[in-house]
């Protein structure tokens, strides 16, 4: 995966296609048993972009994590738009992880039905998440084969060259478990998630991108709040050098504490070229917020790892998460969209806030000349951060903002607009989820200051906006928290019924098919914040 991912999430839980045959005696299913398909579980236009090349070994080592639909769907959007709603008697009254499961979890029942079946064919089951939602599980390719009633193929990509495999066909369960499971992540590695950092420019030292002093003072962020007492988490698919995270913080004398690592799934593997990406993410946490608590949760870049790194993330009860990976919707299998959505909602529903880079391409994410939208920026659940360019005066105080032409933005092709995002409904959007929510500084020119692989570079793009904007919530929740108010958690509806107040308005740039302008736009959102106008309106001081 590369930072800033693109996926599809669907409100309803998958429709199963039922196949005719004979059904099974009470108990767990067995061959004969009638099957149902995941829809939407098999890579779009598969035969069309790539080449089948081959068959994956039978004895090929493979890790499926099985998502299951929550129960009272209709239920669960209900609470998280209640609790998230400053106007609500509910506001603030997040879930607990055992609530969670109790209300909209599956059953301990459902979950042994769908463990024993597994096991029936051979594989090993491992960790049952919390939220009874997320059931992970490894075997051999003849196992998984079975198991979910597909082939797994070998193809390469017609245009990159990409080598991959991929199931033929949807995956198929016995009804009676079918019922219960809304995607199989593992069954391909089509995508390839990106990050959003662009553009590194080598500097001799600090120089050539804003510090923490000109970001801080461009934000308006008050030196008496640093974040202490709170905690945020990264999603990254690479790792990093704490030589490096080290050296910038004595350059700024910023007293960070070392990040804690958390591997998912065995990690990330060895450093690649998304090491700039972690580092950076790191980096401006600590300029803004730098009294924060940072865990760096780490998995592997695919779709499985990708959905068991997010629970883990929620599992951990982290409030605030910055997400610089990503992908185009149009990218990912429906199924495993969903997938992630309802790892999103349920950390919605326990007061957690994620905060996403909506891409670096503008207006055409997914480079195909048209128009598209980053995941998980897109997420109705999520915040999708936008880019700005950012000059501040001489004393470091905001002069003025323009849209970044590469800083993603423009209507999801999978979600619908959310009741908080109608207030600002536009034409163009035809009635979608609209897209970014805000914005922060991205243009790599300026860019910021970064220490990455043993140098000072300048580094941009939406991966820098989104760690702003969750460095901010981290400020935010600690000055909650001193006022006795609730956390800010999945921020959109609170951010949204501001109307404006608390931002700098940005009415000028553009990011291809998008033009800045007066109020809510699809280049910047509601813009960037003024930290101290808008903790003092959301606290409703």
């Amino acid at each position: 995966m590369t930072p800033r991912l693109k996926f599809l999430a669907l409100a309803a839980a998958p429709v199963l296609l039922a196949v005719a045959v004979p059904v099974a005696a009470a108990g767990t299913p067995g061959p004969s048993a009638t099957r149902a398909a995941v829809a939407g579980d098999v890579v779009p236009g598969l035969t069309a972009h790539a080449a089948r090349t081959g068959s994956v070994a039978a004895d090929t080592s493979l890790s499926v994590a099985v998502s299951l639909a929550p129960r009272d769907h209709a239920g669960l959007a209900a609470f998280i738009s209640r609790v998230t709603d400053p106007a609500s008697a509910d506001y603030g009254h997040y879930l607990t992880k055992a609530q969670f499961a109790a209300r909209y979890g599956r059953t301990d029942a459902e979950v042994a039905k769908v463990k024993e079946y597994l096991k029936s064919q051979g594989l090993t089951v491992g960790k049952v998440h919390s939220g009874n939602l997320l059931i992970d599980a490894h075997g051999t390719a003849a196992q998984v084969q079975k198991a979910f009633g597909t082939t797994l193929s070998t193809y390469k990509d017609k245009s990159t060259g990409r080598s991959f495999y991929a199931n033929e066909a949807a995956p198929t369960l016995p009804a009676s478990v079918a019922s219960l499971v809304s995607d199989v992540s593992g069954l391909n590695n089509q995508v390839v998630l990106h990050h959003q950092a662009a553009k590194v420019t080598p500097h001799n030292g600090p120089g050539g991108g804003y510090t923490p002093a000109q970001i801080k003072g461009g934000y308006n962020v008050s030196s008496s709040t640093t974040g202490s007492g709170q905690k945020i988490a990264l999603l990254e698919f690479d790792g990093f050098q704490q030589s490096n995270i080290t050296k910038y913080d004595s350059q700024y004398s910023l007293g960070s504490a070392a990040p804690t690592v958390k591997k998912v799934d065995g990690g990330s593997g060895s450093l690649g070229d998304g090491q700039v990406e972690v580092e950076l993410d790191i980096e401006v946490l600590n300029a803004i917020a730098p009294k924060a608590a940072v865990t760096v949760f780490e998995g592997p870049n695919s779709d499985a790892g990708e959905v068991d790194t997010y629970q883990a993330i929620v599992d951990s009860g982290i409030p605030t998460t910055s997400i610089s990976w990503g992908a185009a919707e149009t990218q990912r299998t429906s199924s495993n969209l969903s997938a992630v959505d309802a790892v999103f909602q349920q950390g919605a529903a326990e007061g957690l806030g994620f905060y996403a880079a909506s891409g670096d391409s503008g207006s055409d994410d997914a480079g195909n000349g048209g128009t598209s939208v980053d995941f998980p920026a897109s997420d109705p659940n999520v915040t999708g951060v936008g880019g700005t360019t950012l000059t501040v005066t001489s004393s470091n105080a905001w002069s003025r903002e323009t849209a970044w032409s590469g800083g993603g933005g423009g209507k999801s092709s999978k979600f619908s607009i959310p009741s908080w995002q109608t207030s600002v409904q536009q034409s163009q959007g035809g009635g979608k989820r609209q897209v970014p929510d805000v914005s922060a500084l991205a243009n790599p020119s300026p860019g910021v200051s970064i220490y990455s692989q043993g140098q000072w570079g300048q580094v941009g793009g939406t991966s820098a906006a989104a760690p702003e904007w969750a460095a901010y919530a981290a400020l935010y929740n600690q000055q909650a928290a001193a006022a006795g108010k609730p956390n800010l958690g999945f921020a959109n509806p609170a951010l949204y019924a501001t109307g404006g107040t608390g931002f700098h308005d940005i009415t000028s740039g553009s990011n291809g098919a998008y033009s800045a302008a007066k109020g809510w736009d699809f280049t910047t959102g509601w813009g960037s914040y003024n930290a101290s106008t808008l903790t003092s309106k959301l606290l409703g001081q």
